[in-house]
């Protein structure tokens, strides 16, 4: 029962954290870039709404039993507040670690 609790608490608050829905057409790609290779990958999109991320993963130990990606990253919304979010964060053997800001 416990576990049913923690996920729908966590459901809601990822509900809660979303930004505001808009017309998608209104809606604008500013800029996307794009980079896939055998050991990594790296992207970077911004659109109109201030919506932004960029990301990059990285092959560790690519001939190795103990091959891992490491993803290092952040992305940025603004609220339906009007208050800028940015978060960056590590994933990687120690697991995901995040780190939130608030801008204006």
């Amino acid at each position: 029962m416990f576990k049913y609790v923690t996920v729908a608490c966590v459901l809601a608050a990822l509900c809660a954290a979303a930004p505001a829905p808009q017309n998608p057409q209104d809606v604008q790609i500013l800029r996307f870039d794009s980079d896939v290779q055998p050991d990594g990958y790296s992207f970077a999109y911004e659109t109109s709404d201030g919506t932004s991320r960029q990301e990059e993963g990285k092959l560790d130990n690519p001939q190795s039993e103990n091959a891992a990606l490491t993803v290092t990253g952040s992305y940025a919304y603004v609220a339906p507040d009007g208050k800028h979010y940015t978060v960056t964060f590590t994933a990687g053997p120690n697991g995901f670690q995040p780190k939130t800001s608030l801008g204006q």
